[in-house]
């Protein structure tokens, strides 16, 4: 990587076409949309590269002059078939021309940070309200690790959602940390549990075993790639969904039903070496 050009969630149009001259300057020969809205698709059409790649069901087709087949066809694998995100977007890279071959962890770097004794880090928050185990029952899980898995736990949340850390006070928490600072404690810990989100996957990417809660996302897409996990969910005819809101029911019970039981398991089986689905 020689460089990366940001563009926040909530950019004006000042932002955007700023981000786009600088798309311009660096002369692309190939600009390639692994995302595939609004934003992403005008910047590819309007990037000045030779070749403007993106996946052929991507809406806005005509910002691309090369299309990619789904990923399933390049992979080989059946129509309709369950691809992972690693695999999608490694599809992408392989039709394009790089060798195609086993598709490894990722590669992250941070700085190290010393701590005393074992700890596990706990991510409470999540995106939308229907990926987000209840605070109470991380609260009880946090108590569990300290006293019967002897790891410490440290809580964390998303900028913004501190209001979710005060049934867990009485642990150490953080909901103002850098992207660096996130990066190098979760590099550290010995477990990983939380919801699906971000935190979950820069977990795996340093190797840390991780127990994923799902509610209303899809975990054959998003469950950690390449390290030790498990997945703990419940079965319901209504997901995966968009999950802005729960279309089923008056709450998200996808995620509600989720039993600290079943996570409790989950942490035991993933400590002992057991990498399974579990529900």
């Amino acid at each position: 990587m020689t460089g990366l050009i940001t563009l926040q969630p909530d950019a004006r149009l000042s932002g955007r076409w700023k981000a786009l001259a600088e798309i311009r300057r660096r002369r692309p020969k190939l600009c390639l949309n692994l995302h595939g809205g609004s934003t992403s698709a005008w910047l590819t059409a309007l990037s000045g590269a030779r070749w403007r790649a993106g996946f052929a069901h991507f809406r806005h087709g005509a910002a691309y002059n090369l299309k990619i087949p789904r990923a399933q066809e390049i992979l080989g694998l059946a129509p309709g078939a369950p691809v992972h995100t690693a695999q999608h977007l490694a599809s992408a890279m392989f039709y394009l021309g790089a060798p195609a071959g086993d598709i490894p962890a990722a590669k992250l770097f941070a700085a190290e940070t010393p701590r005393a004794g074992s700890y596990a880090v706990l991510h409470i928050g999540a995106g939308y309200f229907t990926k987000q185990w209840p605070a109470e029952r991380f609260a009880a899980l946090a108590h569990w690790l300290r006293g019967m898995q002897g790891l410490e736990p440290v809580i964390v949340a998303s900028p913004g959602q501190g209001e979710l850390l005060a049934p867990i006070r009485e642990f150490e928490a953080f909901d103002d940390l850098a992207i660096g600072e996130m990066m190098a404690l979760l590099k550290g810990a010995q477990l990983f549990v939380g919801n699906d989100s971000g935190p979950a996957h820069v977990a795996a990417a340093f190797g840390v075993p991780c127990v994923v809660i799902f509610g209303s996302s899809n975990s054959q897409v998003w469950y950690p790639w390449k390290t030790r996990y498990q997945v703990v969910e419940t079965e319901w005819p209504c997901k995966p969904c968009p999950g802005d809101r729960c279309y089923a029911f008056d709450q998200p019970r996808c995620i509600l039903s989720v039993e600290f039981e079943a996570v409790e398991r989950a942490v035991i089986g993933v400590l002992a070496r057991q990498p399974t689905f579990s529900s």
